[in-house]
């Protein structure tokens, strides 16, 4: 399939730039997969919509402020004079941390990358906080040691010192409330380096009333990296090949969603995010002959879904709207059908809806 089958027009002024005052008061659109049809709705009917007896689930991972701005101080390996030298020809460097790979060894992305080289070290704050690059990959890609220079562990550091790393589309920089709002009421378990954005309009009145209709909700853990955003460089998608993220299902998520396959009722998938990890251990438990949907437990998943792919476990999805020519476009297109997805997304674009991250979303099912 080609890349340039997932492109559509949206102009600037829809890319959602701050979050609305209510979480839930951004708007819904609900696309049948099936007939095609779309029905506009406010997210606050999201309970009426449903039938009743889904299995929601969730994504509780939570955003780290993982986006640092330091500055360079040369490499642990060089002469002492000429080391001297560069500590005062330092430059600004901005490390956005992508995966942490081990206790406190990241993949990074470091932006100016291309004067990063192996053994160099980055300062934060008033220097208690550093980084030494251990390896270099593509685009800008480095793996980073932290460490702590005070009685402070690096995690306080980051937290302390690190910016919300908002999206590029989001053209201002992060302010104290995005800390809050660009995280999920279900957020608990640190490492995220981006919000699974559709679980952004959920508050707990609304969680509430989809209780007491019935539906059964359950958590897993995919920690959003960089291969949720990683561009497609290539020109086919079957050329693309995905940087890898990590997930944890627990015992009783997999259980939950054995008993839904079992009795016939709905997984409704919030983000697509839940769906890569839920397909990912789908493939799992078929490779190791699991009598289970899913198999639990951790993994990495490098899973790429595109249009053609078969879903094994998802049966709805609630998903914000996503940039074109993206691997996240292409897994909706995947579930929703291309054209079907893409018109709805031209109504989308049509009745003004707001796009991206901090904006509205649609229900496939």
């Amino acid at each position: 399939m080609r890349l340039d089958e997932l492109d559509y027009s949206l102009p600037q002024e829809l890319i959602a730039q701050r979050p609305l005052e209510r979480r839930d008061a951004s708007r819904l659109l609900t696309l049948d997969k099936a007939a095609g049809g779309y029905e506009d709705h406010r997210f606050v009917e999201l309970p009426n919509l449903l039938r009743g007896d889904e299995l929601l689930v969730v994504n509780n991972a939570r955003v780290i402020p993982a986006r640092l701005f330091g500055r360079r101080l040369g490499a642990r390996s060089e002469p002492a004079s000429r080391k001297t030298r560069r500590e005062h020809l330092t430059g600004k460097v901005e490390v956005l941390l992508t995966r942490e790979l081990q206790a406190d060894v990241w993949e990074a992305l470091v932006h100016p990358g291309r004067k990063m080289q192996i053994g160099e070290r980055v300062l934060f704050g008033n220097g208690e906080l550093e980084a030494e690059v251990l390896a270099r990959g593509a685009f800008g890609q480095r793996t980073i040691k932290l460490a702590s220079h005070n009685a402070q562990t690096v995690s306080e550091h980051i937290h302390r010192l690190g910016h919300i790393p908002l999206p590029p589309y989001i053209h201002r920089e992060d302010d104290p409330a995005d800390r809050e709002r660009y995280q999920t009421i279900f957020a608990r378990s640190p490492g995220a380096v981006a919000a699974p954005t559709a679980g952004l309009h959920f508050t707990t009145q609304v969680l509430e009333a989809i209780r007491q209709r019935g539906v059964e909700m359950c958590e897993l853990t995919l920690k959003v990296g960089l291969g949720t955003f990683q561009p497609i460089h290539e020109e086919t998608l079957e050329a693309h090949v995905m940087h890898g993220e990590s997930y944890g299902i627990p015992e009783q998520t997999a259980q939950r969603i054995d008993a839904a396959h079992v009795e016939g009722r709905p997984i409704l998938a919030v983000g697509t995010t839940v769906v890569r990890a839920l397909e990912d251990a789908a493939m799992r438990a078929a490779e190791s002959g699991s009598r289970g949907i899913v198999e639990p437990g951790d993994a990495e998943a490098r899973l790429f879904i595109f249009p053609g792919f078969r879903f094994k476990v998802v049966d709805a999805l609630l998903t914000n709207f996503h940039l074109p020519r993206s691997t996240l476009l292409a897994l909706v297109c995947a579930f929703g059908g291309r054209e079907r997805v893409l018109g709805a997304y031209e109504h989308a674009v049509k009745e003004g809806y707001r796009f991206y991250s901090y904006g509205d979303c649609m229900l496939i099912r």
